[in-house]
């Protein structure tokens, strides 16, 4: 059974983000940044939620690129940023030790989010895949492109390589599987409360209005209505 058949799982499953720096998110064209910086920091959060190991990787950071997301930093205040010059990660020994540590502990399902989606995040599945035997899941909606030909035709090139798109949601579903598993239930629905859009917003009103629970913030009194006269 080719192992791409095993769904996405906490043990089994190893992420990096590869260059989420405001240099290269300044040239993305092929996603909104704001939702692409939404989707990034989503990720990460679900990463630790189930205990992901994390690998961050940047550019150039004084040089052009510049630091990498306060956002996402704060969701791994303690990890080590691996620093390069290549804008293939791959070319980085500190990189290449980092995955293959914990792919030797069976997490060779390796989740992808980078910048730009058809240079950094490309060569790197390319050349990680043609080096060992590690999946890529290259994370679609928390990587950008410089135009939405960009991005697509590097998913496309990416894919007939062997690649998996997957989208950041997903990810975190996938590793949650069963909603019967309440060590990670409140954590992954409060999760998508803050990053899921509409998603969030129909549990919100599937907790107050179907199942009578309370909001989740208080706030002042509700007055009203007052037709005007």
């Amino acid at each position: 059974m080719s192992s791409k058949l095993q769904v996405l799982t906490p043990q089994n499953s190893q992420i990096i983000f590869i260059d989420q720096q405001p240099q290269m998110a300044f040239g993305v064209q092929s996603i909104d940044r704001q939702v692409l910086k939404n989707n990034v920091v989503g990720l990460a959060k679900a990463a630790r939620i189930f205990n992901i190991p994390t690998t961050i990787t940047t550019v150039e950071t004084d040089s052009f690129s510049g630091n990498t997301f306060p956002e996402l930093l704060a969701v791994v205040p303690d990890n080590d940023i691996l620093e390069r010059t290549s804008m293939n990660s791959w070319d980085d020994q500190n990189v290449r030790e980092a995955l293959g540590k914990h792919a030797a502990d069976g997490r060779k399902k390796v989740v992808v989010a980078g910048l730009w989606t058809e240079v950094c995040n490309t060569t790197f599945a390319l050349s990680c895949m043609n080096d060992t035997d590690y999946e890529i899941y290259m994370v679609a909606d928390a990587s950008g492109g410089t135009s939405v030909d960009a991005h697509k035709y590097a998913m496309d090139r990416m894919v007939q390589a062997g690649v998996v798109p997957v989208t950041w949601q997903q990810v975190l579903l996938e590793w949650q599987r069963d909603w019967a598993r309440k060590e990670t239930y409140d954590a992954v629905t409060s999760l998508v409360k803050e990053h899921s859009g509409a998603y969030g917003m129909g549990i919100d009103y599937a907790v107050t209005h179907v199942h009578g629970g309370a909001e989740r913030v208080s706030h002042g009194k509700r007055i009203g209505p007052n037709p005007a006269k």
